[in-house]
């Protein structure tokens, strides 16, 4: 982006009540809309597709401790009582602690450097999963895990709505999340192919889960330092990604949208004022309660499809995959229709029903063909709100050091939502789990009155605004995305 054009981006911007941007900016009329397409392209095939990989590798080394659990892990680090509910849940205490900063440090140092080295650093220490002694250096692994994932995903979810307006975020947000979590719906039939190399080099076979999959998240993050994208501001620095009349282009399809395209300089007041506003906290118990659902499936959908449903091993670890590609394929579709009619928390809510009905089938019927299609529910529930309540967020928030904040505090929720998850399936609560099922009901329940009060909330603002009587987060012309 030409300097020229930067100073125009930043010219009004830093006021309190910005109106919207022409809709002829001459930075988006130069292009056809032919062209318009082909930028975005680019966009998505650069910044989405890296991202997801990066995620990929992300939510597989976060969440692999059930197919390691299964595979022996249990047996010879002697996981009796609570300690793999510890070791589960202790990766969470840092990773909410540590994400405002983080959000930060990204806006500051750049996501390009930022992000493929926190990746390559967490993949070494899954290396070192794989040569743990003992349950309590698992411990130790853990938290320093949860340090270095902390701004991972608040980065990529702030990253993606600084490049997007916000009726095409959904789409992305999904895309992005539904490459990572096919490492979900993966993981357990490549945890059970590495399993295969136990006894080489003297290694069990969950340690060479352990090894394998930190391995390939090193070279992940060495690719990421190369493919990975600066804000669209900056995005000439990017190993000339896009030309700097596409980059102007992109800063002025945002300015148009919303208004807040280019960072005020950063004030630690003003950023913290973020947290008066309950919406934010709103939207961050929202993403609290769809992670203790999407948690507690990831870490425990093995254990229950070998204990629980009385599967065998190799069965267990391959039938993860099916309800995870199902649903890929409904969040998809959902983000799709979503962007296309302007619609989020009716979205949020389905899936949400979703759950209270597939958890049941899950926890309280004894046919495993019925818990199974229990299964493909609850977890279609639990990944597919995950972009929904993203983007819910991303819609209805202005300004970039609150879209960093809004960013932090909802994944920092969504690790408490973590902790939950972790914990409420236990040991001897085997076979049924009734109160991991219990818990992610209630979750479930509470996602629905939540939206609706938001609803009813954002309806009214939106009507005074039509009456002319406010002007909704400082853009005149901004309205509450239902």
């Amino acid at each position: 982006m030409s300097q020229e054009d930067l100073e125009k981006s930043r010219d009004g911007l830093h006021m309190e009540h910005t109106p919207s941007v022409d809709s002829n900016d001459a930075r988006i009329a130069e292009y056809s809309p032919a062209e318009q397409k082909s930028i975005v392209r680019k966009v998505d095939l650069r910044l989405v597709s890296t991202l997801g990989v990066l995620y990929c590798a992300s939510l597989m080394d976060r969440t692999n401790l059930g197919s390691a659990a299964i595979a022996g892990m249990t047996v010879d680090l002697k996981l009796i009582g609570a300690r793999y509910n510890i070791i589960t849940l202790i990766f969470f205490i840092p990773y909410v602690i540590f994400q405002p900063p983080a959000t930060v440090v990204l806006r500051k140092v750049g996501p390009r450097v930022f992000l493929s080295a926190i990746t390559l650093f967490w993949g070494a220490t899954m290396i070192g999963f794989g040569f743990a002694p003992t349950w309590d250096v698992l411990v130790g692994l853990r938290i320093i895990l949860g340090v270095l994932e902390a701004g991972f995903f608040p980065g990529c979810a702030y990253l993606l709505s600084c490049w997007y307006p916000r009726y095409q975020l959904q789409k992305r947000n999904a895309v992005f999340y539904l490459i990572g979590s096919m490492a979900s719906a993966l993981s357990g039939i490549l945890a059970y192919g590495v399993m295969q190399m136990k006894g080489l080099g003297g290694l069990s076979g969950w340690r060479w889960i352990f090894v394998m999959e930190g391995l390939l998240t090193c070279i992940a993050g060495i690719a990421g330092y190369f493919l990975i994208v600066d804000f669209p501001e900056l995005s000439k620095n990017s190993w000339k990604f896009l030309t700097e009349r596409e980059a102007a282009y992109v800063v002025a399809t945002i300015e148009k949208d919303r208004a807040d395209a280019i960072p005020e300089p950063f004030r630690v007041g003003a950023y913290l004022k973020n947290a008066l506003d309950m919406k934010v906290w709103g939207f961050a118990w929202l993403f609290m309660l769809t992670t203790t659902n999407s948690y507690a499936i990831a870490y425990f959908l093995p254990i229950i499809l070998r204990v629980g449903m009385k599967f065998s091993l190799a069965k267990a670890q391959c039938l993860v995959a099916p309800p995870y590609v199902a649903a890929a394929i409904v969040m998809y579709t959902q983000a799709h229709y979503a962007d296309k009619l302007h619609l989020r928390g009716p979205v949020v809510v389905f899936n949400a029903i979703l759950g209270l009905i597939g958890l049941p089938l899950l926890g309280f019927t004894h046919n495993n063909g019925v818990r199974y299609f229990g299964v493909f529910l609850a977890t279609i529930c639990a990944n597919a709100n995950v972009p929904a309540v993203l983007t819910y967020q991303a819609n209805n928030i202005r300004g970039q050091w609150k879209r960093a904040f809004c960013s932090a505090t909802l994944v920092g929720f969504g690790g408490i939502g973590g902790i939950i998850g972790s914990t409420v399936f236990r040991e001897k609560d085997s076979p049924a789990y009734r109160p991991g099922i219990e818990a992610c009901l209630i979750a479930n329940g509470l996602i629905i009155i939540i939206v609706a009060v938001m609803t009813l909330r954002f309806r009214s603002e939106n009507k005074k605004a039509e009456e002319g009587g406010k002007v909704i987060e400082g853009q005149q012309g901004f309205r509450y995305t239902l």
